[in-house]
């Protein structure tokens, strides 16, 4: 198939994440042998922050403006198989209209962040969407499952809602032989919603544990945020160096945000990503969590400063960590996350052509 992908970022993982889970995904699609183009556009907090700026996997093309996109690859979007936006695109309620008369094959949207998409919505707040557009797209794919996808179909009117979780690239993403030099840390861009809990399951923990060695890592973070001595800081951590990060951990913490634990079933790509590396995850909950990594077996699930010094002070990880490991590479892998993206898009495929099969025979038989 020839995909087009029009999103926030592929080139910059600085800042998002939507960048790494596009990589996974798009690499897997690669190697089923698909032929893919992304589009991004060209903004100076990206552009002056690229890890990726030449993708091996795909052509990457950028666009000065929504004129510019429909002029320089109007062509390129006609001739797709399947056309995918991405939540967060700049100007995406524009972008949206203006890629829809040109589409010739499948128009799916795909929400890396739905339960901010939907409480946008609810706000009446249409930065990257607009709900009456939600009917334009053949398949909105969510990276939020559970109930929510039913809600978009009834509430919103989705045509057809799927789970596209985000997925780890496993060539990328695996143990390395390094010392554990930290017994937690977090991997994440700074929220404000996020940071109670950072607070409550890593910081307060640094101070009850003096004698153990801690670190936060992500941009965006206050300049007067106050740490204790003994948790180490990482401005920006590029995904080159994530693997040898969380391998030097004895525990990585899961932190999710308060609109995707409202909803469940949203899985933060860094979950992933550690498991692949063989690094235990300790995560606050959330409805969805267990269906994804049974509790206590795969993962760690800590409500309290206490669950988090209870957890550190046990010698079980590695068993939990191997566990997590098998899940991951057995159904959250890019190439797997890949082959549900193009099973969706055939069945469309093959939904379209019985529909024009049944309107042409209805139409010879009048």
């Amino acid at each position: 198939m020839n995909i087009v992908f029009v999103g926030l970022s592929l080139s910059s993982s600085w800042g998002n994440g939507h960048a790494t889970t596009f990589r996974a995904l798009m690499r897997g699609l690669d190697k089923l042998g698909h032929r893919l183009a992304f589009l991004e556009r060209d903004v100076p907090w990206y552009a002056n922050n690229r890890d990726l700026a030449e993708p091996d996997f795909c052509t990457l093309h950028y666009y000065e403006s929504v004129p510019d996109l429909v002029d320089r690859f109007g062509d390129l979007l006609a001739a797709a198989d399947a056309v995918i936006v991405g939540s967060f695109v700049p100007q995406g309620v524009a972008v949206i209209d203006a890629i829809v008369p040109l589409c010739t094959g499948s128009f799916c949207f795909y929400d890396i962040d739905t339960p901010v998409t939907l409480a946008k919505l609810r706000a009446l707040d249409f930065e990257y969407l607009a709900d009456h557009q939600i009917p334009l797209f053949d398949i909105y794919f969510s990276f939020t499952g559970g109930p929510t996808l039913e809600r978009l179909e009834t509430e919103f009117c989705a045509r057809r809602a799927e789970a596209l979780y985000c997925s780890v690239d496993e060539s990328r993403y695996a143990p390395q032989a390094e010392e554990k030099i930290w017994d937690l840390g977090y991997l994440g861009t700074y929220s404000v919603d996020r940071q109670p809990t950072l607070e409550r399951l890593l910081i307060e923990v640094a101070r009850r544990m003096p004698d153990r060695r801690f670190v936060v890592a992500g941009p965006q973070y206050p300049t007067d945020m106050e740490l204790p001595a003994n948790v180490d800081r990482i401005e920006h951590l590029p995904p080159t160096e994530h693997a040898s990060f969380y391998s030097r951990q004895r525990f990585t913490l899961n932190v999710t945000r308060a609109d995707m634990i409202a909803a469940g079933w949203s899985p933060s790509v860094r979950l992933f990503e550690a498991a692949a590396c063989g690094c235990p995850v300790i995560s606050d909950r959330w409805p969805g969590l267990e269906d994804l990594f049974p509790f206590g077996r795969a993962i760690e699930v800590a409500d309290t400063t206490e669950d988090v010094c209870a957890i550190l002070a046990r010698d079980d990880a590695e068993a939990i960590a191997e566990q997590a490991r098998k899940i991951v590479l057995a159904s959250h892998t890019g190439e797997a996350r890949a082959r549900e993206l193009v099973a969706a898009l055939q069945s469309l495929h093959v939904t379209k052509t019985h529909q024009r099969d049944a309107i042409a025979m209805g139409a010879s038989n009048a």
